[in-house]
């Protein structure tokens, strides 16, 4: 925890960290803790406090000041109706100071949180070059037969031995029909010769997150329908990363992204022009085949803090994921990449990766 009290009266406590005590004892069975000189090198903070003794430090801050900044969760994605321990402690501080000012902290570190400094960028960087390493073992590996259980196998394997905390998220691998369910996680099918499969991983590292997204053909060649909706998907993406720029509004993007589906799915025959014309404005025609989001934020959390109702800013990171799915013909197609929006244009983070299909039935093309 940190306590910032930019008025206190003593300089020292104006910026604290709060630790768990080292106890040796406690440290044989759940590893080493920081000691204050160590916490005082990773942070730069000075002032280090021991959580034991911070409610006795706490009482005689508070009555100091006159409003109190707590944190909470204030992600649009937060479905958890259980009180966390953030959640706990908000309700014990309003019982023990009833008249103080209480006002959100989750505000201002959702403002910071969106806007990404060229370091933090870095981070993300060196997790999407890991995830990068990742999907390019996988196009020499997969072929018909394959577990998607063993896909997700092969990622970890390469996540660890680049030295990847870990992963951001649990890893989507879903072959054939499996592909035109958002959040499959099951991962136990055999992907089959002729079948389309869509991964959805990425690894974490240090703090931050990748998100990609690649459909390739089990057997290393697109047929010629496959390759028809698999461009279409990567029109909508090309499309997509360029209108997302600074001044434009999440829900507005979508929208015009939505607008370009519908011209590509009449161009593939999923869409008839009696279709468009008679389509509901609250449903429009083209969410039968793309029935999610275009862009979310990405950083700290894979879905992270940030407004999909102001406008974009430069410094903030987004994916960029449109999807194809046609029930009709068991396929799913979707392409991810992560974009950093600057002042003097996007970068594509994902730039090396892979994403053209001749670029990918190439690198999946074994020796006879």
């Amino acid at each position: 925890m940190v306590v910032l009290f930019p008025d206190n009266p003593d300089p020292k406590y104006r910026e604290v960290l709060v630790l768990v005590r080292p106890q040796e004892l406690k440290e044989i069975w759940d590893g080493k803790r920081l000691r204050a000189h160590e916490a005082t090198a990773i942070s730069g903070m000075k002032t280090i406090v021991w959580v034991d003794s911070i409610d006795a430090m706490l009482q005689t801050w508070i009555h100091l000041a006159d409003a109190i900044y707590l944190d909470s969760n204030e992600n649009d994605r937060k479905n958890n109706l259980v009180r966390t321990n953030e959640y706990r402690f908000i309700d014990e501080m309003q019982s023990r100071y009833p008249l103080h000012q209480y006002l959100r902290a989750a505000k201002i570190m959702k403002a910071l949180r969106a806007i990404k400094t060229k370091q933090e960028v870095v981070v993300i960087q060196k997790a999407i070059d890991i995830t990068e390493s990742a999907f390019r073992r996988l196009l020499h590996f997969i072929r018909p037969g394959v577990h998607e259980y063993e896909i997700e196998a092969e990622i970890y394997h390469e996540f660890l031995s680049k030295k990847a905390t870990g992963v951001a998220y649990h890893s989507i691998i879903a072959s054939g029909d499996n592909a035109r369910t958002l959040h499959y996680t099951s991962n136990n099918n055999v992907c089959k010769d002729g079948e389309l499969i869509l991964m959805d991983f990425g690894a974490a590292y240090g703090g931050y997150n990748a998100d990609l997204t690649r459909t390739v053909p089990v057997n290393g060649k697109f047929t010629k329908r496959q390759k028809e909706v698999y461009n279409a998907c990567l029109h909508l993406h090309d499309y997509a990363k360029s209108i997302l720029k600074p001044g434009i509004s999440i829900l507005n993007y979508t929208d015009k992204v939505g607008e370009e589906a519908t011209k590509q799915f009449l161009k593939i025959g999923l869409l008839t022009k009696a279709d468009v014309k008679n389509e509901d404005a609250e449903n429009r025609a083209y969410r039968k085949y793309l029935y999610h989001g275009i862009s979310h934020h990405l950083g700290i959390d894979v879905h992270d803090l940030g407004t999909r109702t102001a406008p974009i800013q430069a410094g903030m990171v987004f994916t960029v994921e449109p999807g194809i799915y046609i029930k009709e013909e068991g396929m799913g197609v979707r392409i991810e990449n992560n974009v950093w929006i600057t002042a003097k244009g996007n970068q594509d983070l994902f730039k090396n990766i892979p994403i053209k299909a001749e670029e990918i039935e190439a690198l999946m093309k074994r020796k006879k």
